[in-house]
């Protein structure tokens, strides 16, 4: 008779076993940013290009993920020059409405739409629109003398962008400190001074004959726009998208190699490349 038959069955109290506590649904928070805008090439169109889109609930309502189900992060691609927008962010499930934030618009003549708008070019060519609840609309360029012209800079998640400099980001501390996201990227120009980009990983805007500096990978800022020489733009920064939940729900089932640590009784997960989670 084999072995294992001979060993008596019965509750797992009877054996001396704890039973195990039933797991339960885990409350999320989120940070989702998308890909930011790429600055256009110099010339007429050299605005800066728009942060991506921005969407949260630190600090807030938390979203629920239920046992046993995967949830899919998707994560922007930052648009690449000329004026290319940058690609969505996104938590999906199929028990949960997606949280799905815009890529931001690329810097262009007049400025594309997107998570915060591009910026517009020179001579008062005007900025794209931001989505609400996700970003700013990108700045004007100028309408200055020849030799001074500027474009307008890309929006921001926390401010518009203006004429030549880049809208600031915002702060945000879900990983346990703060760290600032979605910049816009500065306009290129004509004048002595290049436009700056946004805090939040906005790129510069180019100088002249300069380029315009990519945007950060990571904080989906917008790329800078090129110097009127011209020059080409930079390309717009990736997304991220974090989630964080407490240490004891946590199951340590991902795909996409994000990077896992922890604050105080907190496990944040962060993905700078697309995978999943599976609660």
């Amino acid at each position: 008779m084999p072995l294992l038959s001979t060993i008596g069955a019965g509750s797992a109290k009877s054996r001396g076993f704890a039973a195990a506590a039933p797991r339960t649904p885990t409350d999320i928070e989120y940070l989702v940013v998308a890909g930011g805008g790429a600055g256009g090439d110099g010339g007429s169109a050299m605005g800066g290009g728009g942060a991506g889109g921005l969407l949260t609930n630190y600090g807030s309502t938390a979203i629920v993920f239920s046992v046993g189900t995967t949830y899919t992060i998707t994560v922007g691609a930052g648009g690449t020059r000329p004026s290319g927008n940058g690609s969505a962010s996104t938590i999906s499930g199929s028990d949960i409405s997606d949280v799905s934030a815009t890529g931001g618009g690329g810097g262009a003549g007049t400025g594309k739409n997107g998570g915060s708008g591009g910026g517009g070019g020179f001579q008062s060519q005007s900025g794209g629109n931001g989505t609400a609840g996700q970003g700013n609309n990108g700045g004007s360029g100028s309408s200055g003398t020849f030799g001074n012209w500027a474009a307008g800079g890309g929006g921001g998640a926390g401010a518009a962008g203006g004429t030549s400099n880049g809208g600031n980001g915002l702060a945000n501390e879900i990983t346990g400190s703060s760290v600032t996201y979605a910049g816009g990227g500065g306009g290129g120009t004509q004048a002595a001074t290049a436009g700056s980009g946004g805090s939040g990983g906005g790129g510069a805007g180019g100088q002249g004959s300069g380029t315009g500096t990519q945007g950060t990978d990571g904080l989906g800022g917008g790329g800078g726009g090129g110097g009127y020489g011209p020059a080409n733009g930079g390309d717009g920064g990736n997304g991220v998208v974090i989630i964080r939940m407490l240490t004891s729900q946590y199951t340590g089932t991902t795909t996409g190699s994000p990077t896992v640590t922890t604050t105080g009784s907190e496990t944040v997960v962060k993905f700078t490349g697309s995978g999943s989670y599976t609660a």
